[in-house]
């Protein structure tokens, strides 16, 4: 007698293995795995085994999945990743360790991320020797990718409140942009305001808006890793730059200790990962993470941004490089030393 159409029979392994994490019998799952199931298969309907677990909350089935290799970080065809799609506490916090431990080793996904306004990668060399245009209410790059748009206005004057709260010291902003983070800085009065700028046409158009001519403005020309020497220590410190990579970002973490009053404040456009809400907490604890190894602890402020977002926002940009509902400004201070 022939088997009928939906048994085991006529089903994958992998399909198997999909629909025993669905119903998280670990035990099917450790059988099918065993004999030799590929835990990174994706189904008919573009759902990895990890997907299933995740999304019926079967935190003991997702924990045997990833540890015969199933990728956290795939996606879904509608961009949603394993995180995303759980709504049980366990099995997202066991998701959560997963992908931070996986990279802090491995990297996968800071490889091709990037830490201001662009999330595919544009290296900084192109970026710098391409062309830029600008209007009222956005940059753009040569590839049509916004490097800075005016509905971030909010977000860098909360930014500029941030790094300005010891009163008028000296702040370091690295990346100009539209300057819409230094005209919030400048509101504050401090004693000295440099500004690193790297691309050459940002550049002029910062001389010619009359930015050379402020008294306490101090502005270099070139890319920070470049100008490095010309740097004191400050209050507060600003880091947004466009086409440099996350590795970037984390050298630059590197110098905070000399760049940085004991008592200053250092915060950095979060727009790492802005497209997946998952990969971006993951993210914002890998960054606290790694500046906590250098003695800064790391708050995260949330701000709502979804009122700024309207769809004729990105009219003309060719990629939406935030789609979240809050924005998590980070604001990093050394930690207290213990009485």
């Amino acid at each position: 007698m022939a088997a009928p159409p939906d048994s085991k029979a006529d089903k994958s392994p992998e399909e198997l293995l999909c629909a025993a994490a669905a119903a998280g019998n670990t035990d099917a799952i450790a059988e099918i795995v065993s004999s030799g199931a590929d835990p990174t298969y994706f189904d008919g309907s573009g759902m990895t085994p990890l997907m299933h677990a995740a999304t019926g909350g079967h935190a003991a089935a997702a924990r045997l999945l990833l540890d015969a290799g199933a990728p956290w970080n795939a996606l879904s065809p509608s961009g949603l990743s394993a995180g995303d799609l759980t709504s049980d506490p366990t099995t997202y916090d066991l998701l959560l360790d997963h992908a931070l431990r996986s990279e802090l080793i491995l990297g996968t996904v800071a490889r091709r991320q990037v830490p201001s306004n662009s999330s595919d990668g544009v290296p900084a060399e192109s970026y710098l020797d391409s062309r830029v245009s600008f209007s009222e209410d956005k940059v753009m790059d040569a590839d049509s990718k916004a490097v800075m748009m005016e509905w971030e206005r909010p977000l860098m004057e909360a930014h500029a409140r941030a790094v300005c709260s010891g009163g008028g010291g000296k702040v370091l902003n690295v990346g100009f942009g539209m300057g819409l983070v230094d005209q919030a800085i400048q509101r504050y009065e401090p004693e000295e305001h440099t500004i690193i700028e790297a691309h050459p046409e940002v550049y002029a158009r910062m001389l010619k808006l009359g930015w050379g001519e402020k008294k306490n403005v101090r502005i270099l020309f070139g890319r920070w890793q470049d100008v490095l020497p010309q740097l004191g220590s400050y209050d507060g410190i600003f880091f947004d730059t466009y086409g440099e990579y996350y590795e970037d970002m984390r050298e630059f973490h590197d110098q905070l200790p000399k760049l940085l009053k004991p008592d200053g404040v250092y915060s950095y456009f979060n727009g790492l990962c802005g497209d997946n809400a998952f990969f971006h907490v993951v993210y914002c604890q890998l960054v606290a993470l790694e500046l906590a190894s250098l003695g800064y602890s790391t708050q995260f402020i949330p701000l709502p941004v979804k009122d700024c977002l309207s769809e004729q926002v990105w009219e003309g940009v060719r990629q939406k490089y935030w789609q979240l509902d809050t924005y998590h400004l980070p604001v990093c201070q050394a930690e207290s030393e213990p009485e």
